[in-house]
């Protein structure tokens, strides 16, 4: 699109990112009645899901093994666990007398994710395990910090919801006793699985469970269902291609739980396993700041995203309905309103953020990565108004023009531009010439620049247009093909080879021989090379697009911050990553690009 102010494409809430499936952890085997001094620090084969107030607080109890980092950068393995009555969290062996190896959980101020401590941020400590699998815990008028590193971020995770549960809704008791009685969601997941079992024998066939899942969750892989019916089953000592209800209800709770949503669901929940009317009301003002919210918006809401028929009849919105809701286009960052066109379109074309990829047709990197024609449906679809397209000689083919002419507009009807890298000999030239006017037709936009205008035309007049962005043939040559610079990639090389500017223009700047027909199609994206803002200011045509290495253009922007301003106001400029970007990546532009008001 062309856009300055709107958001990516939709986005779940903020509070709401994915989190990993399973729980590997290091949990307690109780048959142990005692533990030894040394304690190893690993997971236990066992894969565990935390998918209620219940198994969380029993994962704590339960207890696991971490690592307990002191100030002098040093680490003990140490098993951590929360005592029955939820009051303290132990941890042993240690030198201390067992009382006093023991943090009161109302002392707790704080429970930090991440190296968020100076201890735990220690030149000797910070490249020894990632990010996600530390975290720390503030206790004490003193403000003292507890730090620990856990075998998983997933082991960290339930371990800091817990915490934080603790400390803010601790003086609400979690029902551990009751967990063998059927809640919503297991009531409402097991009658899926009844209405499945066609035969009331007791069981469903692998295939058809997984759909089923599949189908409740979509966009997730058969791959992972399967292999959590098969661990379930090796568990159990169960095994074949069927699928009994508790394995069903199982496997569901534990693959279809996001941990962060179900933390979420506690905080506002007055029963922590799901949300009545009431709840909800409080959650939609104070955590997405609604206005003017009522129980009758909170029971419609209900009644849209609840799965299970009882859960609507009592008002209740169970996890999987908090879910449903939380990732609905009603929780969207994005604002409705931007899915269309909301800016005046009228103004020159330089005057607009242009949507651009890079290398589009590449699925991973520069030098491994293959190239597939997916990459420009996805681009396309994803708004790109800008795309490049590399031309190497090949067989007489066109399946890129194909999808071009057919993706093109689907998601934007404004100008696209295409930025043709050709690497292809003369003969292949006038063969993609033709298939461009045959395929893209009246699409192609090939009319001469007004040289009474002084800016370029605006999007809207330009709607349904194909600009080709290349070189064109200097006004003395005559003939039906010449000669001309790629200073793209000739800029590149003087740096690589440490010459100067004059060595650079002398020779070491690449050359190519270019058809009359391939530059004839040019009109309003004429490449020519950048000399500086003087020369731009006094020579430069509207129709003239220049190119920058994302190096050069920090430069530019830093020394040149006006000029540079100025000249992306009149001019369309295109700021391209550095080769250095081994992983095809593009620039981040609000630190760029953004900054000086360049469109590509």
């Amino acid at each position: 699109m062309y856009d300055s102010q709107d958001p990516p494409p939709t986005v779940p809430h903020p509070r709401t990112p994915k989190a990993r499936p399973s729980l590997p952890d290091g949990s307690k085997q109780k048959k142990a009645p005692v533990r030894k001094k040394t304690v190893s620090f690993s997971s236990m084969p066992s894969d565990r899901k935390i998918s209620s107030t219940a198994a969380c607080m029993a994962f704590m109890m339960e207890g696991c093994e971490m690592k307990k980092v002191r100030s002098n950068s040093r680490m003990y393995n140490r098993y951590f666990l929360l005592d029955p009555d939820m009051h303290w969290l132990r941890w042993e062996p240690s030198k201390k007398d067992s009382e006093k190896a023991k943090l009161e959980i109302k002392s707790i101020k704080e429970v930090r994710l991440g190296k968020k401590t100076p201890v735990l941020r220690s030149n000797g400590l910070s490249d020894q395990f990632p990010d996600e699998c530390a975290f720390s815990i503030i206790y004490g008028d003193n403000y003292e910090s507890l730090d620990l590193v856990g075998s998983t971020a997933d082991v960290v995770s339930t371990w800091v919801m817990g915490l934080r549960y603790l400390v803010s809704y601790g003086r609400h008791p979690v029902d551990m006793v009751e967990q063998s009685k059927p809640s919503l969601r297991t009531s409402w997941i097991g009658s899926v699985f009844e209405l499945a079992d066609m035969e009331k024998d007791g069981h469903i066939d692998l295939f058809r469970a997984t759909q089923i899942i599949k189908g409740l969750n979509p966009g997730m892989k058969d791959s992972r269902i399967e292999l959590k019916f098969k661990e379930l089953q090796k568990a159990k000592d169960q095994y074949g291609e069927d699928i009994n209800m508790d394995i069903f209800v199982e496997a569901y709770c534990e693959i279809c739980t996001r941990p962060e949503i179900f933390f979420l669901l506690v905080q506002f929940s007055t029963n922590k396993e799901y949300l009545d009317s009431k709840d909800l009301m409080l959650f939609v003002e104070v955590e997405q700041g609604a206005e003017a919210v009522n129980e009758d918006m909170c029971r419609e809401i209900v009644q849209k995203f609840e799965p299970s028929a009882e859960g609507r009849e009592r008002g209740y919105l169970s996890i999987d309905g908090f879910t449903h809701y939380l990732l609905s286009s009603e929780c969207h960052i994005f604002d409705p309103q931007h899915k269309r066109v909301c800016q005046d379109m009228t103004q020159p074309l330089s005057h607009y953020y242009i949507n651009s990829s890079h290398n589009a047709s590449l699925l991973e990197d520069h030098f491994w990565g293959s190239s597939d024609i997916s990459s420009y449906i996805r681009a396309l679809r994803m708004g790109c108004r800008s795309l490049e397209v590399i031309v190497w000689d090949g067989p007489d083919n066109e399946p890129v023009l194909n999808v071009i002419n057919q993706y093109a507009f689907e998601s934007s009807e404004y100008p696209l531009i295409l930025c043709l890298v050709t690497h292809c000999c003369i003969h292949q030239q006038r063969i993609i010439v033709q298939h461009m006017k045959k395929i893209l037709g009246d699409k192609l936009y090939v009319e001469l620049p007004n040289k009474e205008e002084i800016y370029l035309p605006s999007p809207e007049k330009l709607r349904g247009k194909i600009l080709i962005k290349g070189k064109r043939l200097p006004p003395s040559c005559t003939e039906s093909e010449g000669e001309v610079t790629d200073e793209e990639e000739g800029l590149e090389m003087p740096r690589r080879f440490g010459a100067n500017e004059k060595d650079h223009l002398n020779g070491l700047v690449k050359r190519l021989r270019l058809c009359r027909e391939l530059s004839d199609l040019v009109s309003l994206c004429k490449s020519v090379q950048f000399r500086d803002f003087d020369i731009s200011k006094r020579d430069q045509k509207y129709w003239e697009i220049c190119s920058f290495n994302e190096v050069d253009a920090n430069r530019f922007a830093n020394e040149f911050p006006e000029d540079f301003v100025c000249y992306n106001k009149r001019f369309l400029s295109r700021i391209y990553p550095t080769p250095m970007r081994i992983d095809a990546s593009n620039i981040n532009p609000p630190r760029t690009s953004g900054n000086v008001a360049a469109k590509l």
